[in-house]
């Protein structure tokens, strides 16, 4: 299933100018060594994909997300999102300010579909229990309620928007990781939401490269993710 598409013409949202200078600003020259070891880190966290992995696309753009709104910086303690819009707000129009400040407070998560709308998919994070509704006005091809998908959500004009990165989780993975989700809160209060969904990014990418072995086995948290 490719990911929604937010430049499509039938969506004059879109938030890419704004994040195309982010971008930019992200990749600096002089932050290159920062940039190279937050790919390090995101790679030790969810498993290492390469180029000819049928999932590369999808989780580099993961990565660039990671990078941009959550990765706080060694070197100025903070994300390269809130360091731009930072930067932004001295100069920058209130509504251009505005824009780079929806990228410091996107929402990244384990979510199940709830209901597929008209321009609207409405998504409840597994940990929060939190719903919220998303812009999307073409149809999303494969997506259907009660699928867990992780994704992210910018805030964007009003609208939550999703980011171009996605990971889907198999439908036969539902029951488990709901149950994991239990398990951890119940349990291991002090573990992180990131932390399962890393652990579900690894195992997605293990059920690509392992066909051979069942989705039960892959998310079969009881065992070490390999």
């Amino acid at each position: 299933m490719a990911p929604p598409n937010m430049d499509s013409p039938l969506s004059p949202l879109s938030y890419q100018p704004y994040l195309d200078q982010l971008i930019a600003f992200g990749s600096a020259e002089s932050r290159k060594e920062d940039l190279l070891q937050a790919k390090a880190d995101y790679f030790r966290l969810t498993g290492e994909v390469f180029e000819d992995d049928k999932l590369f696309e999808l989780r580099m753009a993961s990565f660039l997300d990671y990078y941009l709104y959550d990765r706080v910086s060694p070197l100025t303690n903070k994300t390269p999102a809130t360091e731009f819009y930072e930067q932004r707000l001295a100069g920058a129009p209130p509504e251009e300010a505005n824009a780079f400040r929806s990228f410091t407070e996107t929402v990244h998560g384990l979510f199940e579909v709830r209901k597929l709308g008209k321009g609207e998919v409405r998504l409840r994070e597994l940990y929060s229990g939190k719903d919220f509704d998303v812009t999307e006005r073409r149809h999303v091809a494969g997506l259907e309620t009660g699928d867990i998908i992780e994704a992210r959500l910018i805030p964007f004009g009003g609208h939550l928007l999703f980011s171009s990165a996605f990971c889907y989780h198999p439908r036969v993975a539902v029951k488990a990781i709901k149950a994991e989700v239990k398990r951890r809160k119940k349990k291991e209060p002090d573990r992180t939401p990131d932390e399962l969904v890393w652990e579900c990014a690894r195992r997605a990418l293990n059920r690509e490269r392992y066909r051979q072995l069942s989705v039960e086995k892959i998310y079969d948290f009881e065992q070490k993710v390999l």
